[in-house]
C-alpha cells in the first residue's frame, strides 16, 4: 500500500445510496441490452459491507440480470444474466 493513500474503508463512496446504485445499474442495462427504461423493474438490491460493492437485480423483457458495482468508483464491474 502506498503511504498517504486511504484504504477502501476510508475512501468516500460515490454510490452512497440505494437509489444511486439502482440508477447506475439501470443505465448499464439500457446500454448493454438496448431496452427501454420503463421496461426495467428493480427486483432486489444488496450492499456488501466487506467489499464495498452494490448488487442490483433487475428484470426486463423476459430476462433477469444482476449488476455488480464498485461503490467507491461508481463503476459497473459486471453484468450477469441469470
Amino acid at each position: 500500500m502506498i503511504l498517504g493513500m486511504p484504504g477502501i474503508g476510508l475512501m468516500k463512496r460515490r454510490l452512497e445510496t440505494e437509489k444511486q446504485a439502482i440508477a447506475l445499474a439501470v443505465s448499464g442495462i439500457i446500454k448493454q441490452y438496448n431496452t427501454d427504461q420503463n421496461d426495467i423493474k428493480t427486483l432486489e438490491t444488496q450492499y456488501d459491507n466487506d467489499s464495498g460493492d452494490w448488487y442490483v437485480a433487475l428484470g426486463f423483457a423476459d430476462k433477469r440480470a444482476v449488476v455488480k458495482m464498485d461503490s467507491v468508483h461508481a463503476t459497473i464491474l459486471e453484468i450477469n444474466e441469470v
